[in-house]
């Protein structure tokens, strides 16, 4: 893209790297006259200010000059002061040599002329300052004159040695840009001098030994110390010769590109994959040296460039300066050739400002002219990005932990045709090195079964009681009797309750006991209760301990039956009628009195009885014990005082049945969470552990504890590997599949070990049962990014929908009645594919059985002439089918057997690699006789071949014959059966393919002129069938036909670099045989392409 524009007949230099703003001094050409014939010298600066995007250049300062310009450098020398803007050196004619401060020419303060010299015979047309020491100036001139000046004595020059021999001009000189003290020298008769000033002689001559290379510019690597370039302004060999002065006998490689002589070219010192050439053939060429491809191309209309420098500043922008007296200055990261510019009517309105010129006391009008369309040619950018914006290094993290980091590798000394070596770098990163230490710990206990161990472990190091209780509950779990130990846990122990119950009865029971009824008050104190330890341990021994248990002064029964509360009692047990008695007894609240009778009167009394107990009683003891003996245990748990939850786990631990026991620890943990506050929630975990219920302890936990760093997400993970492994080892089998709950922790907590290198561990933790998509995408992830250390382990379900592509199978036509009829519906459907003929090849003796059709092979040219028939060649391989481009015809039996024409008739003749692949080999039978070999040629055909094969139906009516033949009457034919060839149709999706590369081709052909590039096409043609017949066979992989798709948009969009890419991608990912037979020609297609501009 062209940035900014000056029209001088000049020479040109950028301002070093180091200035700032960026400058462009030029100083009047010699030997370039203009239309007035002019000889004044002028020396001039120029602000390049690229953001203004008009293409006018300030100029800051300007000089006239004494002579005319053939060089003109700028240095840094003096540069270190702030007001100091480096120096200025022209050559010139005769010998001079001039030196200018750029300072005093921007501000026009003083003489900026600070060295003048005419050591030098002849014109100075080579110059160049030394990079590493400002105040070194290298010249050359005529007869092989070059002179080292030190700019603090200007007067005074040095010479790195003897002039060589011959003497001739000097028409570069270059310091290498690695080692300071090399000179190199260029002369017009191709020969380049390499000095080194330590030894002040010359230590290498390079030159083409085949005297056509006529030099015109040099330049060192700007990295590689022992390369160098050499171009040549010579029309019978426009090259650019790249050396290496390591084996400097002939040119390490040659740039080719142009077609008339190289007037210039510039290293680019930022990327030394960069090198620009401008010739006479109007081109600016950017070439990568070390691949010898043109990365950059710019068309300078019709005028010569003489020379190119690239911007030290701005390293993606250069200078060309032409010999129609322009100097522009162009971007390399592409745009529109042409600038937006006023048209000349705007300059001519703009010119007389609307001013009043003719005094008719008006304003003049802006011209009406019609707007000119100005066509803007469009310059595509640099191939690849240069190395200035390319990424020097670069990091990034993958699956597994993985660390990937890349870096440039500065190799120096290698051969500029070797490519470096790009390193990338794979490192384990691991970062919660206490994570994985306790994540290890488990592991352990998990593949040892010591997980009693483990816990008492946790239980040691717990900082808070709750932690303490938890992993108790958890030990307790993996023990036998686990309910008794749960109850100790909550604090009721069997033991030590009856231990309370005998200190109370023994101590207080006394105090407690109710007074005598008064019916009973006649009665001793001894003689209702003889419980005493002394009459105890008197009787124990023998039967008197029964009889002292009823009173032997006992009174008369009396058996009341009045009509009181008593009396009816009595009666109604006298006649057995219980009900009524417990209903009496409920009555008159004598409870005891009925429920004792509920018990004689049976089950069903007894469960009514208590039930009207129950509800007559209302206090605390009450509702437990109506629970209890009713085995409600779920209002327990329903209606119970939070604050009791242990008592209510206490009393499903002791009375509820297994099965019915998980369900109604689950309602009690429900409550706990969804009723109770923090604490409470917390001591819900404790029941969904009492139940074994995984789910609901994770879903509770995250609710109340934070999961997101790897330490408190460790702490869940072990709770619930714990958790799991008791509740197989108390079932025997293993537990339900996770909820999404857990599925995600257990994905998450998976995740985590593996970004921590830890792939098999993760692997473990993953359930096979459950059909999460989380864990069966993390499963299938795991599996595929172990590799190899999977060993025999079969890979798990895929956990993606399965998308199938190019399962369209089209129904090959029927044949019809006649092989005529078939051909003639088959045609039509292709009109623009050539219908390919099965002709007629010798049979190979060798061959045992023989397929009646070949998949086509190369076979050798034969020369067909009309009136002869080459006789039969023995064959050892294969017989190869020879097929036929053309109008459809119809097939026809020519009834041969075993003889056979030995080749076709010379307007049937194809590249037989056109129809590789093509066809696929028939299945032979089990039973087949192999042909004859062949014996004789065939000399009379049916008349039906004449259509397809007139020159052989003219032999036969000129009666002539291959020398050697046999007479007519010893030929011996047999008819063959007839056979179709149906081919397959292109699949539907698979059509504007060939719509796309077959348009490019007609495009290409249309406008291409080389007889080489027309013939290029005219095979792409050919080889495309290779591809077409892959498509309807189905045979190519998805990937490829993807990107088969994608190189089609490219060229439908006509961006055909982007093309060459995907063309790239494709090759390199794909098995090379299956893409050998057509991705080349897509290459060459694209290619022509891009040259053709189509």
């Amino acid at each position: 893209m062209k940035l900014k524009e000056i029209e001088r007949t000049a020479v040109q230099a950028w301002s070093p790297a180091n200035n700032h703003p960026i400058y462009l001094a030029t100083g009047t050409s010699a030997q370039q006259l203009d239309a007035s014939f002019s000889t004044n010298a002028n020396l001039e600066i120029f602000e390049v200010d690229f953001r203004d995007p008009s293409l006018d250049m300030k100029q800051k300062g300007a000089l006239p000059a004494s002579n005319r310009f053939h060089k003109l450098i700028w240095g840094n020398f003096g540069n270190g002061s702030a007001e100091s803007s480096g120096v200025l050196i022209g050559g010139g004619d005769n010998g001079v040599l001039t030196m200018y401060s750029v300072q005093r020419i921007l501000t026009s303060k003083g003489d900026p002329v600070i060295g003048h010299t005419e050591k030098h015979s002849g014109p100075v047309r080579a110059l160049d300052f030394n990079p590493f020491q400002s105040n070194l100036l290298a010249s050359g001139a005529n007869d092989s004159e070059i002179f080292i000046w030190d700019l603090n004595n200007f007067s005074v020059p040095m010479t790195p040695g003897t002039k060589s021999q011959p003497h001739e001009d000097i028409s570069v000189v270059s310091w290498n840009r690695q080692v300071q003290h090399i000179l190199s020298s260029a002369h017009p008769s191709g020969k380049a001098v390499v000095w080194d000033l330590r030894k002040n002689e010359p230590i290498i001559k390079v030159s083409d030994h085949s005297n056509r290379m006529h030099c015109s510019g040099m330049a060192w690597h700007p990295e590689v110390a022992t390369q160098l370039v050499l171009s040549s302004e010579d029309d019978r060999l426009p090259v650019i010769q790249i050396w290496d002065l390591r084996f400097a006998t002939s040119p390490l490689s040659q740039l080719e590109g142009h077609t008339r002589g190289v007037l210039a070219v510039s290293w680019c010192q930022a990327d030394p994959e960069l090198l620009l050439s401008s010739a006479k053939d109007n081109r600016i060429l950017c070439w990568n040296p070390s691949m010898g491809e043109v990365v950059y191309e710019l068309p300078i209309r019709s005028q010569w460039c003489f020379d190119v420098q690239w911007c030290p500043r701005n390293p993606s922008v250069f200078s060309a300066a032409t010999f129609d007296g322009w100097i522009n200055v162009y971007s390399v990261m592409g745009g529109n050739l042409e600038a937006q510019q006023k048209t000349q009517a705007d300059k001519i309105s703009s010119s007389f400002n609307n001013l009043d010129p003719f005094g008719t006391g008006q304003s003049l009008p802006p011209l009406q002219v019609p707007e000119q369309v100005t066509q803007t040619t469009v310059i595509p950018p640099l191939k690849k990005p240069p190395k200035w914006i390319r990424r020097p290094v670069g990091v990034s993290f993958a699956f597994g932990g993985k660390l990937i980091t890349f870096g440039h590798t500065k190799a120096p000394g290698q051969q500029i045709q070797q490519t470096y070596p790009h390193q990338v770098f794979i490192s384990q990163v691991t970062t919660e090195t206490e994570f994985l230490l306790r994540s290890k710990e488990l592991q352990m206990a998990l593949q040892s079964g010591n997980l009693l161990d483990y816990c008492q472990g946790k239980i040691q190091t717990a900082k808070v009681p709750f932690d303490e209780n938890l992993w108790n509950f958890l030990k307790v779990n993996l023990e036998q009797e686990s309910r008794t130990k749960l109850l100790k846990l909550l604090g009721y122990s069997k033991e030590d309750l009856q231990k309370k119950i005998t200190s109370c009865l023994s101590n207080g029971i006394s105090d407690k006991q109710p007074l005598p009824e008064a019916g009973s008050t006649n009665a001793a104190p001894d003689q209702l209760l003889m419980n005493s330890s002394d009459d105890v341990a008197a009787v124990s021994s023998s039967s008197a301990f029964f009889d002292n248990l009823i009173p032997q002064n006992m009174s008369t029964l009396e058996i009341p039956v009045t009509e009181d509360t008593d009396g009816l009692i009595s009666q109604a047990l006298l006649l057995g009628n219980f009900e009524g008695a417990v209903e009496l007894c409920m009555r008159a609240e004598r409870f005891a009195d009925a429920i004792i009778l509920a018990i004689a009167g049976g089950d069903t009394l007894l469960k009514e009885t208590q039930k009207r107990y129950f509800a007559k009683q209302k206090t605390n003891l009450s509702v437990l014990l109506s629970s209890i003996v009713q085995q409600n245990w779920q209002d327990i748990v329903c209606t119970c005082d939070l604050q009791s939850w242990k008592e209510a786990l206490a009393i499903l631990l002791t009375y509820s049945k297994p099965e019915d026991y998980t369900q109604l620890c689950d309602m009690l943990g429900a409550r706990l969470e969804s009723e109770g506050d923090a604490a409470l929630s917390n001591d819900a975990c404790l029941c969904y552990i009492s139940s074994g219920n995984v789910e609901k302890l994770v879903e509770c936990w995250v609710k109340n504890h934070e999961t997101s760093s790897p330490l408190a997400l460790q702490d869940l993970i072990e709770k619930v590997m714990v958790l799991s492994r008791s509740i197989e080892m108390l079932r025997g089998t293993a537990g339900p599949a996770p909820g999404p709950v857990l599925a995600e922790r257990i994905t998450q907590y998976a995740s985590l070990l593996a970004s921590q290198g830890c792939l098999a561990a993760a692997m473990n933790y993953l359930p096979s049962s459950s059909k999460e998509l989380l864990i069966e995408q993390l499963r299938d992830r795991l599996f595929h990014a172990q590799g190899e250390n999977v060993g025999d382990q079969q890979p798990p379900p895929f956990p993606y929908t399965r998308v199938h592509v190019g399962v369209i199978k089209p129904t090959a036509a029927k044949g019809g009645s006649t092989l005529e009829g078939a051909a003639h519906k088959a045609g039509p459907r292709h009109p623009e594919k050539p219908n390919y003929q099965s002709s007629f090849a010798p049979s190979a003796p060798s061959q045992p059985s023989v397929p009646s059709l070949f998949t086509p092979q190369p076979v050798p040219a034969m020369s067909v002439t009309p009136h002869h028939i080459a006789p039969p060649q023995a064959s050892t391989g294969p017989p190869a089918s020879v097929y036929s481009r053309g109008h459809p015809y119809p097939q026809y039996n020519l009834g041969l057997n075993p003889a056979t024409v030995s080749g076709p008739a010379q307007d049937s003749w194809s590249d037989p690699s056109t129809g590789r692949g093509g066809l696929q080999k028939k299945k032979l039978p089990e039973k087949f006789t192999p042909l004859a070999p062949i014996t004789a040629p065939v000399m009379s055909l049916p008349a039906e071949p004449q259509g397809i094969h007139p020159q052989l139906s003219r032999l036969q009516e000129s009666g002539q014959s291959p020398p050697g033949a046999p007479k007519e009457g010893s030929l011996q034919y047999h008819q063959l059966p007839v056979e179709s060839i149906e081919r397959k149709e292109l699949p539907p999706e698979h059509q504007p393919l060939k719509a796309t590369f077959e348009g490019l081709v007609q495009r290409c052909s249309a406008v291409a002129t080389d007889p080489k590039t027309r013939r290029k096409l005219e095979d792409a043609l050919q080889r495309l069938e290779c591809l077409y017949e892959k498509l309807r066979e189905q045979a190519l992989s998805p990937t490829i036909l993807m990107g088969l798709h994608e190189i089609a948009r490219c060229i439908e969009a006509k961006n055909y670099s982007q093309g060459l890419l995907v063309h790239t991608q494709v090759v390199s990912s794909s098995s090379f045989s299956e893409v050998s037979g057509f991705m080349p020609i897509l290459k060459v297609l694209m290619t022509i392409a891009g040259k053709l501009n189509v």
